[in-house]
């Protein structure tokens, strides 16, 4: 799980209710289903324990239930989703989670080249928006057809958050339509979300 990233991530299964986590200090953020006392921070549920880090090298934890929700999407919610598939039209994506609540299994979505931005639509290229494995914060506009909800990321704040390079490593953004492997230092075109820390989540499982 990453919480709207920058790209480090770790999940481990030790959320046990009232564990001590770590020390707190001023760069640890409690989240959900964790308390802070007497200078550390706790679980107060049974869980997995996600360590989230944040632009600014802010530390939050969470302990989250595996316990599998029943949420589906709606109108003008902010979801997180899985670009499986691009063509010159739209791409479609599998939604992961709705906001901050992980999903029971994933809803079909698709994001239309006029969805893409919200100026120069007429000059939106999908495979220099997209690729397949993307990772992307996009609203839902709409339920289509087929039960396979339409999104827009036309908005600076929605687009893709996590993407891999050719070389096989997280890209990072460097502009708004551009990012970089740090490996090769090679670019790639995409359509970058303005990273907000701390804001959603997604599920990589």
């Amino acid at each position: 799980m990453i919480l709207f990233p920058k790209h480090s991530m770790s999940t481990t299964p030790e959320g046990n209710l009232g564990q001590r986590i770590c020390h707190l200090d001023e760069n640890i953020i409690c989240g959900q289903g964790t308390y802070s006392k007497n200078g550390f921070v706790y679980s107060s549920r049974a869980g997995y324990l996600h360590k989230l880090q944040s632009q600014d090298d802010k530390i939050l934890f969470e302990v989250r239930s595996n316990v599998a929700t029943t949420t589906v999407p709606s109108i003008d919610a902010l979801v997180t989703a899985r670009i499986t598939n691009v063509t010159p039209r739209f791409c479609k994506c599998a939604i992961m989670s709705v906001g901050r609540t992980l999903l029971r299994e994933t809803f079909r979505g698709q994001i239309r080249k006029e969805d893409v931005r919200a100026t120069e639509k007429d000059k939106v290229e999908m495979y220099k928006c997209f690729r397949p494995g993307d990772i992307v914060v996009a609203r839902v506009v709409s339920l289509g057809d087929a039960q396979s909800y339409v999104l827009s990321t036309a908005e600076n704040e929605l687009g893709v958050v996590i993407a891999t390079s050719e070389a096989g490593s997280t890209m990072v953004p460097i502009s708004w339509c551009k990012m970089q492997c740090p490996k090769s230092l090679s670019e790639e075109f995409r359509k970058v979300a303005k990273v907000q820390p701390l804001f959603i989540q997604y599920s990589g499982t």
